[in-house]
Order: structure tokens, then sequence, then C-alpha cells
């Protein structure tokens, strides 16, 4: 019986199982998880999708709310395109009384490393209703040219 009234919050109860309470056992609240913090927020919730087309590598990053001063667009000379940014936290009145705060804040960095066919002094960005799209252009290849050789003879 002191197992039944350990698990059950100290109250007696004539069963050993009670659906509708409300005392739920956590096997992992003794357990030391990392927190993930509001500044690491932004950096995990940055979305980048990539797609390459016969022309080009297309990124397109969700940058809700965020002006194009708060984004830069970095390549780096090993091929690797650095998108980053910083939201800042909304300035808090004294007087006011927060009910929920899901909106992210801090810093964000996404690397990517491109392919060697691309053309990195013609990279383009823009930004266009919280949508960044960045254009690497690629090099075009050569299509392998067939001559006819007359035979002599």
């Amino acid at each position: 019986m002191s197992m039944i009234h350990h698990f059950h919050g100290g109250r007696r109860s004539s069963s050993a199982f009670d659906p509708f309470s409300l005392n739920i056992w956590d096997p992992f609240k003794d357990l030391d998880f990392p927190q993930l913090s509001r500044e690491n927020a932004v950096f995990v919730n940055t979305r980048v999708d990539w797609k390459e087309t016969n022309d080009a590598h297309v990124f397109k990053a969700d940058l809700p709310g965020m002006k194009k001063e708060e984004v830069k667009v970095e390549i780096e000379d090993d091929r690797v395109l650095q998108i980053s940014g910083e939201r800042n936290v909304e300035k808090e009145d004294k007087n006011d009384t927060w009910h929920r705060i899901e909106r992210s804040s801090g810093k964000f960095s996404r690397r990517f490393r491109l392919p060697e066919n691309v053309k990195m002094d013609e990279v383009k960005a823009s930004m266009e209703n919280g949508v960044l799209t960045v254009t690497v252009p690629k090099v075009q290849t050569k299509r392998a040219e067939t001559r006819s050789i007359s035979i002599s003879g």
C-alpha cells in the first residue's frame, strides 16, 4: 500500500490506477536535459530550401518580420554560402503585462557548402515578404560536339 500511496502524491486511493488523476508520473523529471534558450530558437527555426535548376542553385529562407538590413549573405573563398542575421528583442515597457512570448529573437546563422560548378562572383540576393532568395548561377558546361571526319583513301 505504501507504493500506491507514493505514486498518488500522498492521497489515499481505492485503486492503484486513477484515470482522472492530475498527478502524472514523469520518468524524465529528474534528468538534466539542455534547455533551448530564446537566443538559439531563431537559429533552430530558420528554415532554408535549396533547389538546383538548370541555370542556378536557389536558396529560400523564411525570415518573417526581418528587414534586409538585419540579414547578411556572404560567400567564403572555399565555396561556403553563409546566411546570418539578428532579430532584436522587442522593447519592454515596465507597465506591460505579457501573457505569452512565442516569437523568437537573437542571432541565426546557416552555412552551405556549394558545389564546384558555381559562379561565386555572380551571386544575387533579394528579400520580399519575409522570404530571402539567394541565387547562385552555375557554370554552363559545354556539350560535346560531334564532328564528322572524312576518311581519305
